[in-house]
């Protein structure tokens, strides 16, 4: 149940989620959605009540796995599951950059060696289809969302054609399903972002989306660093979005071509 003092926010992000969705539904038109997760490596409960809310809204989940650290008890634990997709996190999550220059934190920057991403990157591609099979989806998420431009230009020559980064802006090129929406809080403590500040979001994006292409919705969810009100979100945005006549949530794979 929710508490007292943040009902009324909940109550107002609800009725004007539907007042959007209501929108494309009397036009005839849906809007796409899709979610993504990052830094899945291991099981976890937390990852067990993503699983569950994937399973019973029958939504796609888009785990980003660490190659690096990717265990065989994740793979063990996504095999029978129907919703969950596995994307490449870059390698290790490690950042090149220079924090002491001021330059905000990247595995795939410009601090590194492109011929040595390169390999790791076909190494950790390779580790992914080895573990996963057919839940692999040849899309690199880059670590923080960074990536230079030199390293998105030779994806596609490691059999990597996707791309998913977080931006508002429309995608670039064919292949790359861009993420939107982050519902945490970054600064110390982490924690969700509050339902004011959600509905202030969906609102951007969804008016955007009355008067350009069908770019696909991106939720962003980072499990292992939820807090209680992160996971009531998702419950109760799943339980209305997934579910309106005016929503779509196409298979993730079929997103990435």
């Amino acid at each position: 149940m929710i508490p007292d003092n943040r009902t009324t926010d909940f109550q107002v992000f609800r009725d004007e989620l539907v007042r959007h969705l209501d929108w494309f539904a009397d036009r005839g038109r849906k809007v796409s959605f899709w979610w993504r997760d990052d830094d899945a490596i291991e099981p976890s409960p937390a990852l067990d009540r993503m699983l569950a809310l994937a399973n019973e809204h029958r939504v796609d989940l888009a785990l980003a796995v660490i190659p690096k650290d990717a265990t065989e008890a994740l793979a063990r634990r996504l095999a029978e599951e129907p919703h969950a997709v596995v994307l490449q996190h870059g390698w290790q999550h490690k950042n090149f950059q220079l924090k002491a220059k001021g330059e905000k934190a990247a595995e795939l920057g410009s601090r590194r060696d492109p011929d040595e991403l390169m390999d790791q990157l076909q190494a950790g591609k390779a580790r992914l289809e080895t573990l996963f099979g057919d839940k692999f989806i040849p899309a690199i998420v880059p670590p923080w969302n960074r990536i230079a431009p030199e390293i998105s230009r030779r994806l596609p020559g490691l059999g990597l054609p996707g791309l998913s980064t977080f931006t508002f802006h429309n995608f670039p090129r064919d292949h790359q399903v861009q993420s939107h929406i982050d519902i945490l809080k970054w600064k110390k403590p982490v924690r969700f972002i509050g339902w004011e500040c959600a509905r202030l979001r969906f609102d951007l994006q969804l008016t955007r989306r009355r008067n350009t292409g069908g770019e696909p919705l991106g939720l962003l969810s980072h499990h292992l660093a939820h807090d209680e009100p992160s996971f009531e979100f998702l419950e109760k945005f799943l339980a209305i979005a997934a579910h309106h006549e005016g929503a779509d949530w196409p298979s993730v794979k079929a997103l990435f071509g």
